[in-house]
């Protein structure tokens, strides 16, 4: 389909991507990303707090998007395309803490017991897993799959069948009762060793 600039530049987003997935030619994909460049670099930037790191973000997701769109029905690509770089940007930030318990020890949980003490800050994997293992099997599940395995709520969704919902309640919920337990657990192993 021969279309100018001018034509492109006023077709809707919906347009331009039932284009692509029908004639596979990735300009007109490119046109719908380059629609977004700016909101992707100001995505990447709130998230990742870095000029170049935020560059190279917009890069890999225009290639995560290039992979990945065909396996979706989306029917908001702003939205979907929103969700893809806070996930990824989201990932990036998961990579740069090696350690869940880094993560688990965020004072942002208002109804939190007590924070946990510098000695209990580097955890066993016994005593996460024994933690882990009081969880609802829903629970465990996400927070498994979202801390250990690095998938988006997206993933998750897909491959447990809960919706995005669900699944932002379950690693929510499943965070906070995580350092609960895990607080619990050491609490008790202090006990029995004094």
């Amino acid at each position: 389909m021969r279309v100018n600039t001018t034509q492109r530049n006023h077709m809707s987003d919906q347009e331009l991507l039932q284009l692509y997935l029908r004639e596979q030619d990735n300009s007109w994909l490119g046109v719908l990303l380059q629609r977004y460049t700016l909101l992707l670099f100001g995505v990447c930037m709130k998230y990742l707090k870095d000029e170049t790191e935020a560059q190279d973000a917009v890069q890999q997701i225009f290639l995560k998007v290039i992979q990945e769109v065909h396996k979706y029905k989306i029917d908001y690509f702003k939205s979907w395309l929103y969700t893809v770089a806070k996930n990824y940007c989201l990932s990036v930030l998961r990579d740069r803490k090696s350690k869940i318990p880094v993560e688990l020890n965020e004072n942002d949980l208002e109804d939190s017991a007590e924070p946990l003490s510098e000695e209990t800050a580097e955890i066993s994997p016994e005593v996460l897993q024994n933690a882990l293992n009081a969880l609802s099997p829903e629970q465990r599940q996400s927070v498994t799959l979202f801390y250990l395995e690095k998938k988006s709520y997206q993933d998750i969704s897909e491959s447990q069948g809960y919706s995005l919902m669900q699944v932002k309640s379950f690693i929510q919920n499943g965070k906070r009762n995580l350092k609960l337990l895990i607080q619990k657990i050491v609490r008790e192993s202090k006990k029995t060793n004094d």
